[in-house]
């Protein structure tokens, strides 16, 4: 009786000591004593030499004990467990029912914790199975243990399947689910459970209000999202930097970027994370001007950009085509970062939307390890380019080192084949992705496959092919097969086209203007009216049109008839001489391309004040005789456009590459690249 009191009396002395030479005093006097083995002495013993890192002193004491009771168990797999040692965690358990030791609450938690770990849901099965053999069925700790480790290996049913069963639920449970839903992108599953945890009356914490914040963000519920927000604020809960980053982050993906940056404004302690939540939300929300500003003064604050920044900062690049910023981040990522794939495809697709394939193919070649998204980066890379062929040829190299393409893959190679009027390649390859590679066409395969036809003036045949749909056609599908009938003059199939745009009521106004222009097109100034009418009604307005080009480091941007330039004149000057010398070789203005009930002369003063041509106009004033231009536009280049440019590099003598919002053009020598066919 004696000795386990002494042996009880111990623990506070043991847990007060702080470094080994202390423990191994009691732990010498433990075995003077004679307690060690006696009630809880070994385990308390083994707890303190592993709560001070010395894991190894534990497991020899453990390894030394004469007979190993629950409690000694206990206290080595919960060593192991905080040392983050979970292969040690599993065979220890595994070992210990080899001994025919019985497992109790703890052993099955800790257990558990560690299959997640290790995101080992075989072992986690096992496990799960002999804690209801022993009883353990309706124990809260090994019911929340279980739903993160299925909540972690993304099995969210199997997860509500415990969760429901489950006789009580703590906090810890509410929030397991409310965030393995989040975490798993279910956003709107997170939001019904924490409305059943309100009902059930159970409040919510920090931790299920970062939940609620991320399933937001990831549903795109502005009004949850700003709810959540006025809940965190009325309950006093600590507006710290993890918090504060995430309402950041949240507001950001829903595109509220005011309130986004506003919320960033207001706090006092800001991390790399919290810099790089406003610029991926700048960047991805097309804000680029906006995002590189950011990323200027994100380092004036000392602060260095980590890899979700950088990237952010790359596709900001890519959407303004701004290579020479592009080119210093690639400097900056080489010499502070290593080099992955993740970063080598991010560098891919910003040199091929800067216009340098030959660097985005060169990057590509020097992945040491090339996944599938690196694959499908480069074959798209080729695909807006215009080469096909290429993209094929890659496609073909791809399947040859064994990764399997997939709906990704197929529908960069669509596109890619549709840009080069491959239409026959483009059907076999269909084909062969149901057949041979078991890839189910989604609507995305299906809008670049009549994108395919149309393009091609095989409208009837896109018809039939969205008759055949496995799926419901959705708006993506009418508006490849209407803009295919735009270009190619089919009125019939395309007013079929146009009404089933219409039925979508589209938020897009850039939509509106295809259907009007197709109505203007044919001439049909009644149906022009009505859908102005309804844009009107709606308050859209049309996206202007406008063209950016790179001048010595500096983007400068152009509106259609932008006469705000402080060398418009000289600009206006370019483009009537460039016109008379064109029109010496041949050229034609194509007014029928200005889709307004106008003068002729009016059409041509339009045509030759579009964007891209302004734009092309002070590049070439601005660099030397040689330069390469490039010129990234908005919207699609329009047909008068894409003449005239072919008769501006010949007189010039340069290449200019304009990218536009399905392609680019590499004009050269009177010649473009896509051969006319775009």
């Amino acid at each position: 009786m004696r000795l386990y009191k002494w042996s009880k009396d111990l623990k506070p002395f043991l847990f007060a000591c702080k470094d080994r030479a202390s423990i191994a005093k009691l732990h010498a006097l433990m075995i003077l004593s004679g307690i060690v083995g006696h009630g809880t002495s070994s385990s308390q013993l083994i707890a303190s030499y592993a709560r001070i890192g010395n894991i190894e002193i534990a497991r020899k004491i453990f390894d030394k004990l004469p007979q190993r009771h629950i409690g000694e168990w206990n206290a080595m797999i919960i060593a192991y467990s905080h040392n983050d040692c979970a292969d040690e965690v599993i065979d220890l358990y595994q070992q210990m029912n080899l001994e025919g030791v019985r497992p109790d609450s703890s052993t099955f938690t800790v257990a558990l914790k560690a299959c997640t770990s290790l995101l080992n849901l075989k072992i986690g099965e096992e496990i799960r199975r002999q804690a209801v053999l022993c009883g353990y069925e309706n124990d809260v700790f090994v019911g929340s243990s279980l739903l993160n480790l299925y909540a972690k290996c993304g099995m969210m049913d199997e997860a509500m399947g415990v969760f429901e069963i489950m006789p009580r639920r703590d906090l810890v449970s509410w929030t397991m689910m409310i965030t393995g839903f989040a975490q798993n992108r279910q956003g709107s599953e997170a939001v019904d459970i924490y409305r059943q945890m309100q009902r059930e009356g159970m409040k919510g914490d920090r931790i299920v209000m970062l939940g609620l914040i991320q399933a937001c963000a990831n549903i795109g519920d502005k009004r949850m999202g700003l709810s959540v927000h006025g809940y965190i604020i009325r309950r006093n809960f600590p507006m710290d930097v993890v918090v504060q980053t995430s309402l950041v982050d949240m507001y950001a993906k829903n595109g509220n970027l005011e309130l986004a940056s506003h919320t960033f404004k207001k706090m006092r302690n800001r991390n790399v994370i919290s810099w790089s939540a406003l610029i991926s939300g700048y960047a991805q929300n097309g804000y680029a001007g906006n995002a590189l500003d950011l990323l200027i003064e994100m380092q004036s604050y000392r602060f260095k950009p980590d890899l979700v920044t950088l990237i952010s900062a790359l596709l900001c690049c890519s959407q303004v085509g701004f290579l020479k910023l592009g080119r210093s981040i690639h400097g900056y990522i080489v010499r502070m970062l290593d080099f992955d794939h993740v970063l080598g495809t991010a560098l891919i697709d910003m040199y091929s939307k800067c216009g340098s394939l030959s660097t985005s193919r060169a990057i590509f070649e020097f992945l040491t390890s090339k996944d599938s998204i690196s694959w499908n980066a480069i074959i798209a890379s080729y695909g807006i380019h215009g080469h096909g062929k290429e993209a094929l040829s890659l496609v073909l190299q791809m399947i040859n080192t064994n990764l399997k393409p997939d709906h990704t893959t197929f529908a960069s190679l669509f596109s890619a084949l549709s840009h080069s009027g491959l239409v026959e390649e483009g059907q076999h390859w269909f084909n062969r992705m149901v057949n041979e590679f078991n890839v189910q066409p989604t609507e995305k395969h299906y809008v670049c496959m009549v994108d395919l036809l149309a393009r091609a003036g095989r409208v009837e045949e896109a018809r039939d092919l969205i008759d055949s749909m496995t799926c419901q056609p959705g708006i993506g599908v009418w508006v490849a097969l209407l803009s295919g009938c735009h270009n190619h003059g089919k009125v019939s199939v395309g007013e079929l086209a146009a009404k089933k745009v219409l039925e979508f009521r589209p938020d897009n106004a850039g939509i509106y203007a295809l259907v009007s222009n197709f109505f203007a097109a044919s001439r049909n100034w009644s149906e022009v009216a009505e859908v102005r009418k309804v844009l009107k009604k709606t308050g859209m307005k049309k996206v202007p049109g406008y063209s950016v080009v790179e001048v010595k480091g500096k983007l400068h941007a152009f509106l259609v008839e932008d006469k705000s330039h402080p060398q418009y004149e000289q600009i206006v000057k370019i483009l009537e001489k460039l016109e008379l010398e064109m029109i010496t070789l041949g050229y034609v203005p194509k007014t029928e391309y200005v889709l307004h009930d106008l003068e002729e002369e009016v059409k041509r003063r339009m045509l030759c004040n579009h964007s891209e041509r302004l734009a092309i106009a002070f590049g070439l004033l601005s660099t030397g005789p040689g330069s390469r231009l490039l010129i990234t536009k908005n919207l699609r280049v329009c047909g008068d456009c894409h003449e005239a440019i072919k008769f501006i590099s010949k007189l010039v003598n340069r290449e200019i590459v304009v990218r536009d919002v399905k392609r680019f053009h590499h004009f050269k020598d009177g010649i473009c690249s896509c051969g006319d066919y775009w």
